[in-house]
């Protein structure tokens, strides 16, 4: 056992490395023995992610799936820190994918490492020194030499029992990530563990077995990633307990002279408000954390529509179609939320209102059409209303109540509506138009309602197909429109595919659904009333006029 442990220690790896530090067999690898047997080298967390990332990078694969529009400023500054070796703290508003950003690193760019299987600190068995390792294997007493902490207890039990038998397991990156909100109530103990003494005392083990030993956040995060999200909220004293770690790589917990080291990468987060008033970041941590990166909100609608898409969650995605055009609007509304003077800038405008906000108007059309009338659920303008609800913003100057954040939203909402539905129109020819003016001058209105049909089954002169009979000019410009949505349609597929969306079975168009086309004849007339030169008002329950 002597031999086979010094030869393994003190001889280069036997294997060829898939990922830093990952055998290319490392599946096989289930045993000490085999850890041994090939001369495992553990690959700190700093060179896992760097070497990483570099391999992505080269490749020209994207290292950060799930992360959108941030492609040229704010990953190129997490790439600069993290092959810089840089712990990251990230300063961005509510719904900037800051937290998400930290898991992506943990799953993408960690690599697999071998622990004693159920280690609660991801205890790597070869980190000990030789000697220690020998004594274990040999059931003898062990000799430590540092106060240093490599592995627990609990592990050191099961390499004495079972030897070069015991087993061990290949943890990914996620396994390794652990994200922590700071609020007022975390305790210095929460992050640094406690060793209780009264154990100890009880016992009599050595001080270095520490079995009474609870670890904390920072030791659970061990070989991996620690997210502490909105960092200022943590007290100055609580803090403190970070400074170690980022200095020195370690720390130490209570008056025991046994100190620990993680070997992780911290990443922090921190609202832009409480990042520039002094001292709610204490200097010295301020200073440590290396890398501070500016995260914001989508610029592009598409963008906003694809994190959208990618964030939804629908209980039943392949009984939805989701017009291009009603996906946008929600997005446009979003986005013009956060240029509006009546809203409360500094607190911002998440993305989550655009996922919420979907979420809610397709879950209209399923209580008002599809539960009733067994019909695919495709929201319409007229669903709209529904988004009241998860439209979350904080006003800035009028009295921040209920009511008046509801008509600041319907203002957002029309203004959206009619830009969304004259892009549309600006296609159409102006002849053709003409002859619709014609329709409405001779038909004189149209209905809409959410409870009305796009088909004839209910026999209602009112469902949308009935009304279409007597509109033939407007059945054409639809017709011209619903090819105009189908191309853009194609267009966000492409870009889905690009970003690797999964969308579950949720479709966009079906040019024959007749609930389909109910939504786009509501596109049709919201942008003929919002013309330059009108052709329709609409008057009070949805109907909708010549214009006089």
């Amino acid at each position: 056992i002597e031999k086979m442990v010094l030869d393994s220690y003190q001889s280069y790896p036997k294997y060829n490395e898939i990922f830093p530090g990952v055998p290319e067999n490392y599946k096989e690898i289930k045993t000490l023995r085999d850890l041994l047997e090939i001369n495992y080298k553990h690959v700190k967390v700093d060179r896992q992610i760097r070497g990483n990332l570099i391999n992505l990078i080269k490749k020209g694969e994207n290292p950060y799936k799930g992360i959108i529009g941030y492609d040229d400023d704010v990953i190129p500054s997490i790439n600069r820190g993290i092959l810089a070796g840089h712990d990251l703290l990230l300063v961005g508003q509510i719904g900037q994918a800051k937290t998400k950003l930290a898991e992506s690193i943990s799953k993408n760019l960690l690599s697999p490492i071998p622990i004693i299987r159920e280690s609660l600190t991801n205890d790597i068995p070869t980190t000990i020194r030789a000697e220690e390792m020998i004594s274990l294997l040999e059931d003898k007493e062990i000799l430590h030499y540092s106060p240093r902490f490599t592995i627990s207890k609990e592990t050191e039990d099961n390499i004495r029992n079972n030897g070069l038998d015991t087993k061990i397991e290949w943890i990914s990156g996620s396994e390794r990530y652990r994200y922590l909100l700071a609020t007022p109530d975390i305790s210095v103990k929460d992050l640094v563990g406690q060793i209780d003494a009264i154990k100890i005392a009880k016992k009599g083990v050595e001080i270095y077995n520490i079995e009474s030993y609870s670890p904390g956040q920072l030791l659970q995060a061990r070989h991996g990633i620690l997210c502490i999200d909105e960092l200022p909220v943590l007290d100055p004293r609580k803090q403190v307990s970070l400074l170690s770690v980022l200095q020195e790589g370690k720390f130490t917990t209570g008056s025991y002279p046994v100190y620990f080291e993680p070997d992780l990468k911290i990443i922090a987060t921190s609202n832009p408000i409480d990042y520039t008033h002094s001292g709610k970041i204490i200097e010295p941590l301020f200073d440590r954390l290396r890398s501070h990166i500016e995260t914001r909100y989508p610029t592009k609608i598409i963008d906003e529509m694809l994190i959208a898409i990618q964030e939804i969650k629908l209980s039943d995605p392949t009984n939805i179609i989701l017009p291009i055009f009603i996906l946008k609007t929600i997005v446009n509304i979003t986005q013009i939320a956060r240029t509006n003077s009546d809203i409360n800038q500094d607190k911002g405008v998440s993305v989550r209102m655009s996922v919420h906000s979907i979420e809610a108007i397709v879950s209209e059309a399923e209580r008002v059409r599809t539960l009733i009338h067994n019909v695919k659920a495709v929201p319409r303008f007229s669903d709209i209303h529904s988004i009241q609800q998860t439209s979350k913003f904080e006003l800035s100057e009028l009295d921040d109540n209920n009511q008046n954040r509801i008509e600041i939203l319907n203002k957002l909402i029309l203004e959206t509506i009619k830009n969304i539905s004259r892009e549309y129109l600006q296609n159409i020819d102006r002849d053709e138009i003409g002859l619709l003016k014609n329709e409405f001058d001779k038909n004189k209105k149209f209905i809409v309602s959410q409870k009305f049909l796009g088909n004839e089954r209910n026999n209602s002169l009112n469902d949308y197909e009935n009304q279409l009979k007597n509109f033939p000019a407007f059945l054409k410009i639809m017709n011209k429109i619903v090819e105009i949505i189908e191309n853009e349609k194609d267009e966000f597929i492409k870009n889905m595919e690009y970003n690797r969306i999964d969308i579950n079975g949720l479709s966009f168009s079906n040019k024959h659904d007749k609930e389909y086309r109910a939504s786009i004849v509501e596109l049709v007339l919201e942008g003929l009333r919002n013309l330059d030169n009108p052709i329709v008002d609409r008057r009070e329950k949805g109907i909708y006029e010549t214009h006089k």
